[in-house]
């Protein structure tokens, strides 16, 4: 007897399908977006041109055709397509589904094994997989958000081609939507500028987009919607962003080297996009922060300065108030001169210590407290400074032996082109002098 989800329906009617399942391509020259890779000089265009499919990786954001793609190749090869996820399955529905593959194997029939989240796979479930591809049984198409080198294991990525997937642009969005209003053979009923603005809500996700398409389409309207009309029925979809993850690393490197390459407007973008994603702001003070002293240094000494009031700002006003602070502080450091001299002297410096930690400094300035170590010589030969002409004696001060060396360069910009002057200034006194 058939259990209730096998009983067909009296009158023969399917339950509805989604739109994104309705218009779900045949045929991969269907696919929409992702030509970089299902070109005929893509990597996937190649592999099928020359009838050598091997397993891969799709790396990319959700929404941009990872498993569609994945089930067109099992067809284009003519493979059994089998689907599984990360967060659902463990060891025991792995065995059966490599069981059920050597039967098929073993019946001249290949299969493509789809592993949705495969990043969130173990270690040992992913060396699982390795026999399983070597020997033919399977061909593995894994899909990840995550960045693979980090999240999966060096012998499963030399068996696999990581292929990365791009989100979808909005000229790709916009040939999606009308393959839906032809799906649904009726017009979108919005205003060009909400139409776009729909599709800016669906940020690079295809299935998003879809899914606000029907959304759109189901309502009862009398007339097409402007985008204040769009706007008070649709709530704007929230970015992707992980405060944990891979997308909060990306950003702010993105931050960090928009100040560093003095673009403001990028800078605030970026930083922009952290707020908006919920990052704390605090991080951002304190990584700006980082920024002054690491990119800007002693070029502009008032940096780091700056940055610390407006984080002490932060702390006094909260948000959003305060979030202002920090974004004049992202300004101001993205305009101010640039030198990272301080940065790599003070890199270089500790490789020297590393390299002569033992070193003693020498005994002249050493001070001797005791008898006994003024009868040793600490201290001896000590010229002061201040006695000396111009305010500066030239001594040598790194341990004996060691080779001066030159760690502080300081560049021909801001505040270090004084700096620059001390310190050839110095340098001139000091070899006149024999220090």
């Amino acid at each position: 007897m058939a259990d209730l989800f096998d009983t067909p329906s009296p009158n023969g009617a399917e339950a509805p399908r989604p739109l994104a399942d309705r218009i779900r391509p045949k045929h991969l020259s269907e696919v929409i977006g992702q030509r970089h890779v299902l070109g005929p000089e893509g990597p996937l265009g190649a592999m099928l041109a020359a009838g050598s499919l091997g397993s891969v990786v799709f790396w990319g954001p959700p929404g941009v055709g990872k498993t569609t793609i994945a089930r067109l190749l099992a067809h284009e090869t003519d493979r059994a397509f089998v689907q599984i996820s990360a967060i659902f399955s463990g060891v025991p529905e792995l065995r059966k589904v490599f069981e059920a593959a050597k039967l098929r194997f073993a019946q001249g029939k290949g299969t493509l094994l789809f592993v949705d989240e495969i990043h969130r796979f173990n270690k040992a479930q992913q060396d699982s997989f390795l026999p399983h591809m070597e020997d033919g049984t399977i061909l593995l198409v894994g899909a990840t958000t995550e960045n693979p080198s980090f999240e999966l294991n060096a012998a499963l990525l030399s068996r696999a081609q990581v292929i990365i997937l791009e989100r979808l642009s909005l000229a790709d969005l916009e040939l999606l939507a009308q393959r839906a209003e032809q799906a649904m053979q009726k017009p979108l009923p919005l205003k060009a500028p909400a139409r776009e603005a729909l599709l800016e809500m669906a940020d690079g996700d295809g299935r998003a987009a879809l899914n606000l398409i029907e959304q759109v389409m189901a309502w009862k309207l009398d007339k097409p919607l402007d985008t204040d009309g769009l706007s008070t029925r649709l709530m704007r979809r929230a970015a992707k962003y992980d405060k944990s993850g891979e997308e909060h690393y990306n950003l702010i490197s993105a931050l960090h080297k928009s100040v560093r390459g003095s673009d403001p407007d990028a800078a605030l973008y970026w930083f922009g996009r952290m707020l908006e994603g919920g990052e704390d702001p605090r991080f951002l003070a304190r990584r700006l922060t980082r920024m002054a002293v690491e990119d800007i240094g002693l070029a502009d000494p008032q940096a780091q300065t700056h940055c610390l009031h407006a984080w002490e700002t932060y702390e006094r006003l909260g948000s959003p108030e305060g979030e202002l602070a920090l974004a004049q502080a992202v300004i101001y450091l993205a305009l101010a001169p640039k030198s990272n001299a301080g940065y790599v002297a003070y890199k270089a410096a500790r490789d020297a210590a590393r390299k002569t930690g033992s070193a003693p400094p020498p005994h002249h300035i050493i001070n001797a407290p005791t008898k006994l170590m003024a009868e040793q010589g600490f201290g001896a030969g000590y010229q002061y400074d201040h006695d000396a002409e111009d305010g500066f004696s030239g001594q040598h001060y790194f341990p004996d032996g060691m080779k001066r060396p030159v760690f502080y360069s300081p560049v021909e910009r801001g505040f270090e082109r004084e700096l620059k002057k001390r310190v050839d200034w110095f340098a001139k006194l000091r070899e006149k002098r024999g220090g």
